[in-house]
């Protein structure tokens, strides 16, 4: 069985080629693609000779107290947070939009918009949750 189609006089087809304007765009994106592509290389090994010369960091800086480290969790655990919800709550949008009335698409994008909700609640509630573990701990 032959995968060309045949006319109905059994002759087959001339092969359909790119129009110019087409391969006029094929080539000059093929070109910007490579052209960028030298680019991020380029960038790459001056990043890494710059590193290679410049001098080893200095060493990281401690803490000065428990208050420090206990607002630095306390900004970790919020912006975690904050992001997954956020995540959630586009998730559960692009479900709505693309849900087509599906009962059972819409069910589950209300279940994302239910769980962002959480996500949000416990990114308002982690100053409190670290304010009782200051208590604790006694800081």
């Amino acid at each position: 069985m032959s995968l060309t189609r045949r006319r109905p006089d059994g002759r087959v087809p001339a092969p359909r080629y790119l129009s110019l304007g087409w391969r006029i765009a094929l080539t000059v994106g093929l070109l910007l693609l490579i052209v960028l592509g030298d680019l991020v290389v380029l960038l790459l090994v001056s990043d890494i000779a710059a590193k290679a010369a410049a001098p080893p960091p200095p060493a990281p800086p401690v803490a000065p107290d428990l208050n420090t480290v206990l607002n630095n969790v306390r900004n970790w655990i919020m912006g975690i947070l904050a992001l997954l919800a956020t995540v959630f709550l586009s998730i559960g949008g692009a479900r709505y939009l693309i849900s087509n009335g599906d009962p059972a698409e819409i069910g589950k994008a209300k279940d994302s918009f239910r769980n962002a909700g959480y996500g949000y609640g416990l990114a308002a509630l982690a100053p409190v949750v670290v304010q009782i573990l200051k208590q604790i701990v006694g800081g």
